[in-house]
């Protein structure tokens, strides 16, 4: 569980908003990411079999357009309008809208995956259980889910000290076995756990989970 200063979803928005135009220039696309969590990422593709995919916390686009990239169909959604408004400018091709992963405004089963790409660690337990129950929700019997963050105990301040006001960001870190537990205790079996040590100035473990929710077989 959690510990440490609960964060708004309106705070967390505003921050965003603050920084989206920084943030989209110095992240524009995925080749800040680690090797093998790519890797992950493209068994995640394999596994959808060019199903139509969630990007939920979309940022400015960057994981949509790396999905689309390699033939999925995909749609994003994101807390913060201005993030969305860069992803729109730099990504005209792409679907982006605005909306919270913790309340979806897509139909039951309407994806054959989903993608929390870090866009959970802002989320207290609460809200981190209700993004999953509406990961899920969304999600189609046989669909598979792919979750990534930041692993481990305590919190984190980011962008302390950043120019402009209302930036204020506290990074949850969980373990990987109480994100894993609350899936499967959901009805989403563990498919793939990816694990390593965090490297350079990023000091905290990373986590990639792949689950597969139930079908009517199962």
């Amino acid at each position: 569980m959690t510990n440490g200063p609960v964060q708004s979803q309106e705070s967390v928005r505003r921050s965003y908003d603050t920084v989206a135009a920084d943030y989209a220039r110095s992240m524009p696309d995925m080749s800040r990411e680690h090797p093998l969590d790519l890797a992950v990422l493209d068994a995640f593709i394999e596994m959808v079999e060019g199903r139509l995919v969630l990007d939920a916390g979309c940022g400015a686009g960057r994981i949509s357009c790396y999905l689309a990239d390699r033939g999925v169909a995909v749609q994003g959604v994101d807390l913060s309008p201005r993030m969305i408004a860069q992803g729109r400018a730099r990504h005209p091709d792409l679907d982006l809208s605005v909306a919270s992963i913790t309340e979806l405004p897509h139909g039951d089963e309407s994806f054959g995956g989903v993608v929390l790409w870090y866009s959970t660690i802002h989320l207290s337990d609460p809200e981190l259980s209700q993004a999953l129950e509406q990961t899920l929700r969304v999600l189609t019997p046989g669909g598979h889910l792919l979750i990534a963050f930041q692993s481990g105990v305590g919190t984190r301040r980011l962008f302390d000290g950043y120019p402009g006001e209302g930036v204020t960001l506290v990074r949850y870190l969980r373990t990987t076995d109480e994100v894993a537990e609350q899936l499967t205790a959901s009805g989403a079996a563990e498919v793939l756990r990816w694990e390593r040590a965090g490297e350079g100035g990023d000091a905290d473990d990373h986590t990639m989970l792949i689950h597969r929710k139930a079908d009517a077989s199962e």
